[in-house]
């Protein structure tokens, strides 16, 4: 029988967070090529300090649409596109994931839950590595249900934590658990939540997000296809969330704090609340203000971005 690990988040790793990623991968340096597969992308075939070594921040969101959609809207921001202007897919060679870029900043999709999330966070930190790029900040923007918050509030992640409310990854490597640290960057946290501030549109916390392996028994809803318990032990449940001090759901951001840690990135996890899960599990507000209420992070971020580069 196989000892579960506890291998703890840095181990073997010694990240400088005031420079250059971080590669725990001693292997790589062996290879005369590397294919990023899932990004059609390779150092074989395309200079990566040309194409990317001037990114300092980098923006992650599931959608590719909801992607694209925030690499205009930065762009616009910053003063470096035009409104309606057209912006390529850089990875058009393949259909997993999209990428875009405009000046400093980079938009990826990763698409829904750990293991999409996982393949592109392993390609984008090799690509920010074989770019040279330094002083990178990572942010998740994306959507989640809230607990006990108004439909629309934001929330920015202190801790992701795992369904039983532990602020750890396990990663299954070997046939072995090692144990991840899922902490964010506290100083990142609190800039963003400044930021919100003299925005002033929307309310904004800081809380614990609890990420899950599903959308449906995970998150103790009752309407998926298959579900085992009853209304009060999901609200039990739910509010054993709360009282630990989580204050939203999703399903990618515990693999995301711990492949930042483990690059000496400064990362953080900005998200919409879609609904409060106290009061309901299905999303039943208009197209519309679903719509305004995704662009809420895309603001914040572009603010943050904005105030980052002296442009506000």
């Amino acid at each position: 029988m196989r000892r579960k690990g506890k291998m703890n988040s840095l181990q073997g790793c010694c990240p400088d967070r005031e420079n250059s990623i971080h590669l725990c991968n001693p292997h790589l340096e062996k290879m005369k090529e590397d294919i990023l597969y899932h990004f059609a992308l390779g150092t074989g075939t395309h200079d990566f300090p040309a194409l990317f070594g001037d990114v300092k921040f980098v923006c992650v969101g599931g959608s590719p649409s909801r992607m694209k959609a925030f690499i205009a809207y930065i762009a616009e921001e910053l003063g470096l596109g035009s409104s309606g202007g057209d912006y390529p897919n850089i990875c058009a060679g393949t259909d997993r994931y999209a990428m875009y870029k405009v000046g400093p900043v980079l938009s990826v999709s990763h698409g829904m839950g750990i293991p999409s999330i996982s393949i592109m966070l392993h390609e984008l930190i090799k690509l920010l590595y074989h770019a040279k790029c330094s002083n990178i900040t990572i942010i998740r923007i994306g959507t989640s249900g809230g607990i006990g918050l108004e439909p629309g509030s934001v929330v920015i992640t202190r801790q992701s934590v795992d369904a039983t409310f532990k602020p750890q990854f396990e990663q299954v490597v070997l046939g072995k658990t090692i144990i991840r640290s899922t902490n964010l960057d506290e100083e990142l946290a609190k800039e963003l939540l400044q930021c919100s501030k003299e925005i002033n549109q929307f309310n904004t916390v800081i809380g614990n997000t609890m990420c899950t392996l599903d959308f449906y028994e995970g998150q103790g809803r009752l309407d998926g296809a298959i579900c085992l318990y009853n209304e009060e032990e999901k609200l039990q449940y739910l509010k054993e969330a709360y009282d630990s001090g989580v204050r939203n759901i999703e399903m990618e951001s515990s693999v995301f704090a711990a492949m930042c840690n483990l690059s000496g990135v400064r990362a953080a996890v900005v998200c919409v609340t879609l609904l409060n899960r106290l009061e309901g599990d299905q999303i039943s507000s208009s197209h519309d203000i679903l719509v305004e209420y995704q662009q809420r992070p895309q603001k914040l971020v572009g603010y943050f971005i904005k105030k980052s580069l002296g442009k506000v």
